[in-house]
């Protein structure tokens, strides 16, 4: 009756009386100056970060307060260096260290992407624990079943495309016009294969074309501004990216000139029928001494 069973698991010891708790004993271990908790519980306004990233052996405290600012930030606020720097007093240099810290440990990703007016913004991706989805996760999680559509529920319309920007328009978009932009825009694919154009594209940019070509410039010049320094990344779409330019760079237009006087009349040299001199002028049988001399004589009659 005295002998115990090895089998039976041990009953969990009682915390009653501050067992187990170091904190409560840190002056008896030899701690008299360590640190000590007054904690209250938040409910709102929080953020919750892993003493995986508060207690990182290796990145720098900058990096650490760094990655917990971000994690408590909204989703779309600015995180780009110059909005930090502008934030914090440790400076451009500083930060961009630390995010380079952040990157190589997994808490960030900051990817570079063309908007589609072809403007390059940089994409920022906080990550509160990297590594967790590996695959052993993965593969251990029951995957959801889809959810059951109602059956009065109408069909999703595809995605609309979206609308191309605004191109400038032309003066005067003569036929003419029209189709010498036409064919600029259909040469563009022999300077990069990356710019052609579907017949409905070309016809909606054709008078931002002309506006350009309507300010002096050759098609061929139209064609090298269009598709010259092109970007490296793909470009996903080109009549978006040349719309872009076309408003972007547009040039301004020639200063007026005023219409040059035409030429002066050169009149053949004649005999004049009275006195028999040679003149130039208008009249075919008088020149303009006899002519002035006949205006002012009275005619006998």
């Amino acid at each position: 009756m005295d002998t115990q069973n090895t089998s039976v698991r041990p009953h969990a010891q009682s915390r009653n009386g501050g067992k187990n708790h170091s904190s409560r004993h840190a002056h008896a271990k030899g701690h008299p100056g360590g640190v000590t908790h007054d904690n209250t519980r938040h409910t709102t306004r929080f953020t919750v970060i892993g003493n995986h990233l508060a207690q990182h052996p290796d990145l720098s405290l900058l990096a650490i307060g760094l990655a917990c600012h971000i994690q408590s930030l909204p989703t779309g606020a600015p995180a780009d260096i110059k909005t930090l720097a502008a934030r914090f007093p440790e400076g451009p240099t500083r930060i961009a260290a630390a995010l380079r810290e952040l990157e190589a440990h997994g808490y960030l990703r900051r990817t570079r992407e063309r908007t589609p007016t072809g403007r390059i913004v940089t994409r920022t991706v906080s990550c509160n624990h990297p590594g967790r989805r590996d695959a052993t996760s993965e593969a251990n999680e029951t995957p959801k079943p889809p959810p059951r559509r109602a059956a009065t529920a109408p069909q999703q319309e595809p995605a609309r495309r979206r609308a191309l920007p605004a191109v400038p328009k032309p003066s005067y978009p003569s036929p003419d016009l029209l189709r010498t932009a036409t064919d600029v825009l259909a040469g563009l694919r022999r300077e990069d294969p990356r710019l052609l154009l579907s017949a409905t594209d070309a016809e909606y940019l054709a008078p931002g074309v002309a506006a350009w070509l309507e300010r002096d410039l050759t098609p061929a010049a139209v064609r090298q501004a269009l598709a010259g320094d092109l970007p490296l990344e793909p470009l996903i779409r080109p009549a978006a990216f040349l719309a872009h330019r076309l408003t972007a760079k547009l040039p301004p237009l020639p200063p007026f000139r005023a219409p040059e006087p035409p030429p002066p009349v050169r009149y053949p040299l004649r005999n004049c029928d009275t006195c028999d001199h040679a003149y130039r002028g208008p009249d075919p049988h008088h020149c303009q001494g006899c002519l002035a001399l006949r205006q002012t004589t009275p005619t006998a009659t």
